[in-house]
């Protein structure tokens, strides 16, 4: 009789749903939210400006674009870089997000050898420095020198 106990526990916590204290129970599936663009020119773009999953927001790409005039702002890498990331923190500004909450981030650049100029204006936005890919490709949206997309998350 006593050798068939624990195959009767076994298959009670089967059927109940048990799970071993070492082994955490699955969280529900969060809800999926997204957000259009804050700038009414962007209000008809086929993309979200950002999408909401829980408490991690991922932002589309931002490039060196001016949002009041929609035009690139000139001056080259470093100033198209500062823009992206202003850019990036007035997104976030509007779901009460900071640039700290960054948790990554990838940088697109039109020229691999802008990395060290861009990697210095970078490096003033994110001190707690983020996961980050970087890579760079042939021509990008409108003739930016930069794109930068981040993932963030809301404490």
């Amino acid at each position: 009789m006593y050798r068939f106990l624990p195959f009767s526990v076994f298959f009670i916590c089967l059927a109940l749903g048990c799970t071993p204290k070492n082994e955490q129970p699955k969280e529900e599936t969060s809800k999926v939210t997204f957000y259009k663009s804050h700038e009414l020119k962007k209000a008809s773009a086929p993309f979200s400006d950002v999408v909401q999953v829980g408490n991690t927001y991922y932002l589309s790409g931002q490039i060196g674009m001016h949002h009041g005039s929609r035009t690139l702002v000139s001056g080259g890498i470093k100033a198209e870089t500062t823009q992206t990331l202003e850019n990036i923190k007035d997104v976030l500004a509007q779901y009460q997000m900071e640039m700290s909450q960054v948790v990554k981030a990838m940088v697109v650049l039109d020229d691999i050898n802008d990395f060290a100029a861009f990697n210095e204006i970078y490096a003033t936005y994110f001190p707690q420095k983020p996961a980050r890919t970087t890579f760079a490709v042939e021509a990008l949206a409108r003739g930016a020198k930069i794109e930068i997309e981040v993932i963030a998350v809301k404490n």
